[in-house]
């Protein structure tokens, strides 16, 4: 009876705890979603960006962001839209007298660094100042931080300039030791996403491919800072092949900075280009502070009084089945948000903004359908994000036009399919077995105890080449050309988007307000404003149907940092085990 007390008391504290602490936090989120008011910027004030969070595509609706009690009361980690916005804006806010462009780790792809470096250029023709400091230059950062009017680096800092590398983790050897085999069903010569679950080194055609967008994506990099700080790009090249630039004051030797400061330098620098005494504090705002403000945002995105509406349909992450939120793409999701502006007679035109390696070729299809829905009543545009690749490709090919970055990793028209056998780790390791019976030939097909038979794997390999037949004529049709044009492009292959353009796989480069100047020119509009889809809940319903899960995320992301997309990808192994996938080989991150 005294152990039952002690039971049932521990459960009532645990309740109530938890009860104490989700009210808190209620408490909280309620405080931070009424403290949202316009504030005023001063007078010569700087307006600090610093990136060290991963970028996403909206700046997410997160109830644990500003909670001074948990230790999260940093600014907001802001989606690529906020970020762009706040640039446009300080271009015409006479408060704002210049950009100081603080040490930055660019957890993210090279389009995404590509349309901020592009907004940060369009800054200055304002005339204000883009300064740009770290201790530690990665290669993104430095791409980013090279078009601004000063760049310098601690004395004691780090540059790094080595030139671009790709590495793939093999586990063919860890599955080998535990009894597993992995059978791949594939179509596609360069549908490599199979290959470190079977092979322990890349394959000729995977290293070919690799090597040919590899080379793409770096030399408009260099191209990138050659234009920027007027320096040869074959010196360029040379430099990052000899490792000439090993200390800081090699940057500054072979131009790549324009000097060596130690942060409390840099303050002085800011106060003096301000205009603020020396003993007065400086005057600045953070981007996530700044967007409150009421300054107007500036541009041409024709935020008027409008009825007419371009919407921008977000498709980020990995595509599934059902539901999806800012980070994964459920096709029953974006399916809906498609409906509803197809159907609103207030949206003109479409704007699909990808951002996918790709994922179910099942859910991909079910998107597609719903982007050939939408071409035929209105103008459908599509803006590709730092990976629009296979499944990717595939729910973006039906649109009336592509645009993409440079530096966007697209194509992968491929399908595969992987199927573990597991009945030596079953049989030898564990000593397990398994015995039953079935009232048909093929009533366990898929069952992962055994090996695939000659006919089952047959079953298989027909359903994965019918998906594959699919997709190239659904991008041919899409795109204008033949499927046997296709299927020659195709075959799984990677390209950059400067190559995808030669190719015909997209129509032009550019960046999401490209995008939308597109639809509304295609839709006839010259006044309109910019409405966002899927709807984002409130704070209040996402609190309310899993804050649990957000907590986890927030303290694992805290925890790995750069790592947590590694532990993403392992985490996405298992799916692809599931149904035949549009997915591109790997992720592409360059630092």
């Amino acid at each position: 009876m005294k152990q039952f007390l002690k039971f049932v008391l521990a459960t009532v504290v645990g309740i109530t705890l938890v009860f104490i602490v989700g009210f808190l936090i209620l408490l909280g989120i309620i405080g931070v979603a009424g403290s949202d008011k316009t504030i005023e910027v001063d007078s010569n004030s700087v307006l600090y960006i610093k990136f060290d969070y991963a970028i996403t595509e909206r700046t997410p609706n997160n109830p644990l962001n500003n909670l001074p009690f948990l230790g999260l009361d940093k600014p907001r980690d802001l989606g690529l839209n906020d970020i762009l916005a706040s640039i446009r804006k300080a271009k015409n806010d006479d408060h704002i007298k210049g950009i100081f462009l603080d040490e930055s780790y660019m957890m993210n792809g090279q389009a995404t660094t590509e349309e901020i470096r592009n907004a940060l250029i369009d800054f200055k023709k304002s005339g204000k100042f883009l300064v740009a400091y770290s201790e530690i230059y990665t290669q993104g950062f430095y791409y980013l931080a090279s078009v601004a009017d000063k760049v310098y680096i601690n004395p004691k800092g780090i540059f790094e300039f080595r030139g671009f590398s790709s590495e793939i983790t093999f586990l063919k050897g860890a599955l080998d030791k535990l009894g597993i085999e992995a059978q791949v069903i594939k179509v596609g010569t360069y549908k490599s996403a199979v290959e470190p679950f079977v092979l322990t080194k890349m394959s000729d055609a995977n290293r070919m491919q690799v090597t040919s967008y590899l080379n793409s994506m770096y030399d408009h990099f260099l191209t990138g800072i050659s234009n920027a700080r007027h320096i040869n790009k074959d010196s360029l090249f040379n430099y990052a092949n000899t490792a000439r630039i090993q200390q800081p004051e090699d940057a500054v030797k072979y131009g790549l900075v324009d000097g060596l400061k130690y942060k409390d330098e840099i303050i002085a620098d800011l106060k003096h280009r301000t205009g603020v005494d020396k003993k007065d504090d400086l005057a600045g705002v953070e981007m996530d502070a700044y967007l409150k403000s009421n300054t107007p945002e500036s541009g041409d995105t024709k935020q008027t009084g409008s009825k007419n509406r371009i919407a921008i349909v977000y498709a980020s992450g990995e595509i599934s089945g059902g539901e999806g939120d800012d980070n994964n793409i459920g096709s029953e999701t974006i399916s809906k948000a498609l409906r509803k502006v197809r159907t609103d007679d207030k949206v003109k035109a479409v704007v699909l903004r990808v951002n996918s390696p790709g994922g179910s070729s099942l859910a991909s299809d079910v998107i597609w359908r719903e982007v050939m829905l939408t071409k035929k009543v209105k103008p459908i545009i599509v803006s590709m994000g730092d990976v629009a690749a296979s499944g990717g490709y595939y729910i973006a090919c039906a649109a009336d036009s592509i645009i993409a970055e440079p530096n966007t990793i697209t194509g992968s028209i491929g399908i595969f399919a992987v199927l573990p056998n597991m009945q030596k780790l079953f049989n030898d390791k564990l000593g397990v077995t398994f015995d039953g019976v079935k009232t048909g030939k093929y009533a366990d097909l898929g069952d992962v105890s055994r090996p695939l038979t000659p006919e089952e794997r047959l079953i298989l390999q027909n359903s994965v080449n019918r998906g594959y037949d699919d997709f190239t004529k659904a991008v041919a049709q899409g795109r204008g050309k033949t499927q046997e044009y296709i299927n020659s492009i195709g075959q799984g292959r990677v390209w950059t988007g400067t190559q995808a353009l030669k190719i015909g796989l997209v129509d032009r480069l550019g960046n999401v307000k490209d995008a939308v100047r597109s639809a509304a020119k295609k839709a006839g509009l010259k006044d309109y404003k910019l409405v966002s889809y899927p709807e984002q809940k409130s704070t209040l319903d996402r609190f309310g149907e899993g804050l649990t899960s957000e907590v986890k995320a927030h303290f694992v992301k805290a925890e790995l940092g750069e790592n947590y997309g590694i532990y993403q990808q392992i985490k996405g192994v298992t799916k692809m085990m599931r149904t035949p996938q549009m997915r591109m080989p790997y992720d592409v991150v360059i630092k």
